[in-house]
């Protein structure tokens, strides 16, 4: 396969994401050529009418179906603010019912809609087992797995009344007393203790039929030591097979500095998508974006990455895009 053909092969396992409100031209040109997904931030949103214009020009930018995403759980993590409901962090919903949550999850779901996106990246789903976690805290509903089960699924349920969701982040990173964003958190437990916590909340969410799940750049040594989630194919089939999601599997952005700066962008989307992830969130620069679509161009074309695995993911995602992404 020839390196041009084999780029446009694999550019629709990016999602990218751009400084502004514009559109970038390199921005742009990715969208035009291929990439399915896009990812917006507080950096490039404003008023839900402002938004909806933006997303309207970046959909007429594409050559089929984009996907539009944000990540507004409620809380801190919310680029939605300027005229748009606050929601709390979900732990203020723990002791909420489950039917209360799923009419949260609804509410979140038509301002996340209303504003043009079709994916709100939530809820998060881990559990907060660890007071010392910096980048997890509140964000979780519980401590306890259960509970983070139950109120984790009815969210999903309110939230895809209207959008996809996506629950994050697996297998979890709730435990880790480092953030991704900075660091690579290692976590030494053993599978019994996952599946008798971290996993629990991702099995309640694939039964809800949650459309998308995203990986976590945390090396979990049970699994796959030295190795980072994202990068994983014990991982991801540990999603697939035993936690039994079809959806799409997403990367945690490929640009934080715990796969950045130890694995490199591109190499890490090589392994990532071999390992069985459908879709790379690189969130930031033009250079990343770059970087791993020739990446992944190379691996097809000198076969580490089966040309199968690409239609696989691609397939998953024309799927995602046919349910969720709609005009604005």
């Amino acid at each position: 396969m020839h390196t041009r053909d084999a780029e446009a092969l694999v550019r629709p396992l990016l999602w990218i994401g751009f400084d502004g409100r514009i559109p970038t031209p390199e921005a742009a040109r990715l969208i035009h050529e291929g990439v399915s997904g896009v990812i917006l931030f507080a950096r490039n949103v404003g008023t839900s009418d402002e938004t909806r214009a933006l997303i309207r020009e970046l959909k007429a930018i594409a050559p089929g179906p984009l996907l539009l995403s944000v990540d507004q759980e409620g809380g801190r993590v919310a680029r939605l603010t300027e005229g748009f409901e606050a929601f709390p962090p979900m732990r203020e919903l723990g002791e909420r019912s489950p039917d209360d949550v799923r009419a949260i999850g609804r509410r979140l779901g038509a301002q996340v809609r209303g504003a043009g996106f079709d994916i709100d990246l939530a809820p998060v789903v881990d559990v907060d087992s660890n007071p010392a976690n910096p980048v997890i805290g509140n964000r979780s509903f519980s401590r306890d797995p259960q509970v983070v089960a139950t109120l984790g699924a009815a969210m999903i349920a309110g939230l895809q009344e209207h959008v996809a969701a996506c629950a994050k982040h697996f297998p979890g990173h709730g435990d880790t007393d480092k953030d991704s964003h900075y660091d690579l958190p290692r976590l030494p437990h053993a599978l019994e203790r996952l599946r008798a916590c971290e996993l629990v909340p991702f099995k309640a969410a694939v039964r809800a039929g949650v459309a998308c799940v995203m990986t976590t750049h945390v090396v979990f040594d049970a699994l796959d030591p030295g190795v980072a989630a994202t990068m994983s194919a014990p991982a991801i089939g540990l999603l697939r097979e035993e936690v039994g999601f079809g959806g799409v599997c997403v990367s945690d952005c490929m640009e934080m500095k715990a796969i950045s700066e130890h694995f490199g962008c591109g190499k890490a989307a090589v392994r990532a998508v071999a390992a069985g992830v459908d879709a790379l969130l690189v969130s930031h620069t033009p250079e990343a974006q770059h970087e791993v679509i020739e990446a992944l161009a190379a691996a097809v074309c000198d076969g580490r990455i089966a040309e199968g695995r690409i239609v696989e993911a691609r397939t998953r995602l024309g799927t995602l895009a046919r349910r969720h992404a709609r005009g604005v």
